[in-house]
Formats: structure tokens, sequence, C-alpha cells
């Protein structure tokens, strides 16, 4: 068994063919997509978080919004970029609206991407420290977030108000939102010091460095050295991995007219420069049902995975997607053993 959920970006653009014209249509097509998805068995609901970009920026109200439509899709991010977040004002954010789901949100978190803004976070008024790399930065915001969700306090209560110089927690507290966040690792490396941090493992479809073996390989070798790590650091309960995959099924001419075309050419791992350095992006999986689940099985990291998230072209609209999602339940999650 796995879990099956999708990733969508949240693209919108006022340009021939798009049914996600302006910022609002992508963002209540996102609620409507989650409710559809819902119903026909998918099992989570992912948000890209992008700043500066007609994509989704500032994902908690949409994801409270979601919360309050659904009753058991999980409900996440892949993921949050931490050099724009205050942790402790995230802290709060996330347990309302994990609170709201009823304990379904799972939290990707990371240090982003490259993105369209020039130091972008520095215009939010984050400044990385004297010889701290934004980097640095990522992973100190990301450890007061975590201490602030598990109930540490964090700020020195006022004695006049309270009666005691003690510390105090953020409010509301939302029980066992510590095990549900995720770090989005790019390398090797990073997904050892992910297990070290007792965070779950989330890994996309590129992987920023490149030793010259197909992706998936060198994903599943991510996640053997992340599980190895977690069981030496000895914690008490199981982790969770996601790999994230662009699975677009054709099972009819409206998929062929859209993808037909890419198949051929998005059906090999791409190599190019990411950062300043080599990186390596995983194919798409574009065909039959009979043909993806053929090359799904080969699939080193989906195997050893127990999440599985499919980046969905949002811009085709709801009914478009929740097709595309039932196609994949139906035609390919049990013929390749996810079902």
């Amino acid at each position: 068994m796995k879990r099956i959920g999708f990733l969508s970006f949240g693209h919108w653009q006022a340009v021939p063919g798009s049914l996600t014209r302006t910022a609002a249509d992508a963002y209540l097509q996102a609620i409507e997509l989650a409710e559809a998805a819902e119903e026909i068995g998918i099992d989570g609901a992912y948000l890209r978080v992008h700043h500066f970009a007609r994509q989704f920026a500032s994902p908690f109200p949409l994801l409270s919004a979601m919360a309050a439509r659904t009753k058991t899709i999980e409900l996440g991010t892949g993921v949050i970029d931490m050099r724009y977040e205050n942790p402790l004002y995230m802290a709060e954010e996330a347990a309302i609206a994990d609170l709201i789901s009823g304990g379904r949100l799972q939290l990707g978190v990371s240090r982003g991407s490259p993105e369209t803004a020039l130091r972008g976070f520095e215009s939010f008024g984050y400044v990385p420290g004297e010889g701290s790399t934004d980097a640095d930065d990522a992973r100190a915001r990301t450890e007061v977030f975590r201490a602030a969700i598990a109930g540490a306090g964090v700020a020195r209560a006022n004695p006049q108000m309270t009666g005691s110089t003690g510390a105090l927690a953020i409010q509301p507290q939302a029980p066992g939102l510590a095990d549900r966040i995720w770090w989005g690792s790019g390398t090797r490396s990073t997904a050892t010091w992910t297990a070290e941090q007792g965070m779950n493992l989330m890994s996309s479809t590129l992987l920023s460095e490149d030793t010259g073996v197909p992706f998936h390989e060198l994903q599943a070798e991510q996640i053997a050295l992340y599980r190895e790590a977690w069981a030496a650091a000895g914690w008490d309960r199981e982790p969770r991995v996601s790999v994230s995959r662009s699975i677009l099924p054709i099972t009819n001419d409206m998929d062929e007219l859209y993808f037909g075309e890419r198949a051929d050419g998005e059906g090999e791992d791409q190599v190019g420069y990411l950062d300043g350095g080599l990186a390596r992006f995983g194919k798409s999986y574009i065909g039959s049902p009979e043909q993806i689940v053929r090359e799904l099985e080969r699939d080193t990291a989906v195997q050893a995975a127990d999440t599985v998230l499919v980046t969905v072209p949002n811009q085709l609209g709801v009914d478009y997607n929740t097709h595309l999602l039932q196609s994949i339940v139906r035609d390919i999650a049990p013929a390749v053993g996810w079902r």
C-alpha cells in the first residue's frame, strides 16, 4: 500500500487554454480539487509554495479552507521556503490549520529553490547573519518553528499579567504536528541530515547532484541513506518518505491532445546546471496505463517510498485533473501494487 497525493504549483495566467486565469481561480480550484480528490480515493492534497510568482504563496489560509471542506484527505506543502518565514507566526498559523483539519496537516519545509526574485527573502526583512548563508538561515528558522509547535517556551512571561517569569509557548498547540514535518531534500547528504533531525523525507523530481546513474537509482540511494541515518539516530517512530512524479496516463483523445507529443521528449532523465552545479531531473511517465505501470515497477525510488506525490497541470482545471487522478487510482495504482 502507498499513499497517493497530488502536488499543485497553483499556476495562473490569462493565456489561451488556461482555466486558471486569475489568482482567485487557482486558489478556489485548489479547494475544489481537494474535495474531488478525496471523493475518488486520493490520500493527499499538497501545495508548492513560491513567492513573487503567479503561483501559490502563503499557504495556510488555503490549507485551512481545504481542511474545512474535506474530512479525510491529508493536506500538506511541498515545500514552504523557510527563508521567507517568521517561525513563531508560522507555528501559530500551522497549529490553527492543523486543528481545523483534525490533525491532517503534513508540512514539507526546506531552503527553497531558485526563484524569480533576487534574494527575495531579504525583501521580507530576513537577512542572514554575519557568516551565515541563506541555507543556514532556513535551517535555523526551521529549528525554532519545530520547537514552537512542540510546545517549547519561546517568550518570557510578563509577571504583571501572569504572576510568573517563566517561558510561554505559542498558542494554540496542535498535538502530533511536530511528527508531521518533512524536509525537502535535494541531495544524499541533506537526506542524512534530515534523518538526524527527526524529520520525514520529501524528495522531488530533481536532485541537485549527479553521479551518472539514472535518477530513480540516485533517489533510491538517497532514501536508503536516510533510513540508515534514521535507524542510527534511534528515533522511536517510523519515518515517512515521499517522492514526486509526473504521471500522465493517456486514456482518451483529450489526454492524447494535451500530452501525446510530450511522451518521447520527456521520457528520459535530464541533466543540467542548477545553482551553479550539476543536477539530475527525473523523467515524466506519459503513455498508456499499461506502459506507465511497467515503468513504475522499475522505479526503485518509488518502490522505496511510502508516499507518491503526483504533480498536476492545475491550469487545465478541476474536471480534467480529477479525470487524471481517477485514471491513476483506477488504472495504475492497483496494477503497480499501490492499492
